[in-house]
């Protein structure tokens, strides 16, 4: 038996399996609110204390942070992990700890087509993909992994290029970059834009900026309801203006930086979008604003254009990663 877990800033999956003859099958699996956990300790104390059957031999997770010699303190909980420390609370020879996007990253590698949705049919590459993949995921946070291809195999690799600069690259996005810059200091991120907050800074700033008008409905809806699920719900069914323009300019601003990312790792394999807002504005992702933003690099259009642009569907990629990682050890 072995264990994995994706940590995440706003939930925590935990699950147990056990190998078979082609893989690996679930034993056990739990969802826990992460914030209602002082440590990661105290949720894996009681998750352990109501398992039964034959003992645990190893375990991986994926962490919302940055893991530096086996530990790791999130971004945005406040928990620090050790693997070593985590080993003996475990009671198992080996725990490893990747970086959230490493693990999506393995994950994504075992997804069947099912669980991917193409944004641009008929580009490159064929579905034997060979060759670097970037991995982009807007969700809580914004995460980025490389998954480098020494021409046998991936191997993933962690970034914390999310917490790189927004780059804006259209007036109204310099606007917005100014509009952060005025509440968040001298350092504007690309997650202070393409995650779940920033989604709401989008909204924001149309509203109190820009003088869009927010009807007195929907600014009830907002209150009574999950902000982001009412924006993007109005927004992709076309009938408010001010959510129209702000899914809109999200899908922008998320294909701009795919095409950075794609440039960066020399993505020839193509890239894939994870994290929990890309399955829900697929509509939009499909539409132009996405795909143009993402092939507009100037000389490399043309390159960008080629490459195929994948949508993970599967929202447990992360906990999948980590548990073929988990097998290996």
């Amino acid at each position: 038996m072995f264990l994995a877990g994706d940590l995440g800033g706003t939930k925590t999956i935990l699950a147990e399996f056990e190998p078979t003859v082609d893989g690996m099958k679930t034993v056990r699996e739990s969802k826990f609110a992460s914030r209602a956990y002082p440590t990661f300790s105290a949720m894996l104390a009681e998750f352990l204390a109501s398992r039964t059957g034959r003992p645990l031999k190893s375990a991986c997770f994926g962490v919302a942070g940055t893991v530096v010699n086996g530990v790791c303190h999130t971004t945005n909980l406040p928990w620090a992990l050790d693997d070593r420390v985590l080993a003996g609370t475990i009671g198992v020879a080996r725990v490893k700890l990747l970086n959230d996007l490493e693990a999506t990253a393995y994950g994504v590698l075992t997804l069947p087509a099912s669980d991917l949705a193409v944004l641009n049919p008929g580009a490159s590459p064929s579905p034997s993909r060979a060759g670097n993949v970037a991995v982009v995921a807007a969700g809580t946070g914004l995460g980025e992994a490389l998954l480098y291809w020494d021409g046998t195999h991936y191997h993933p690799i962690a970034s914390e290029g999310g917490h790189a600069d927004f780059a804006p690259t259209t007036e109204r996005q310099i606007e917005l970059w100014r509009f952060l810059r005025g509440q968040a200091g001298d350092h504007v991120s690309g997650e202070k834009v393409l995650s779940g907050p920033g989604f709401l800074n989008i909204y924001h700033f149309l509203r109190d900026e820009k003088g869009h008008d927010e009807p007195s409905w929907l600014a009830e809806e907002i209150r009574s309801g999950s902000a982001n699920a009412v924006i993007s719900a109005h927004g992709l069914a076309g009938g408010v203006p001010l959510c129209v323009e702000t899914v809109t300019l999200f899908a922008s601003i998320y294909g701009a930086e795919a095409g950075n990312a794609a440039l960066r790792y020399l993505a020839t394999g193509g890239v894939f979008l994870a994290g929990g807002i890309a399955p829900k504005l697929l509509p939009m992702l499909r539409s132009g604003a996405f795909l143009d933003a993402f092939a507009r690099k100037g000389r490399f259009h043309d390159f960008l254009a080629g490459l195929e642009v994948s949508v993970s569907l599967n929202p447990k990629a992360a906990l999948q990663g980590a548990a073929h990682y988990a097998l290996r050890l």
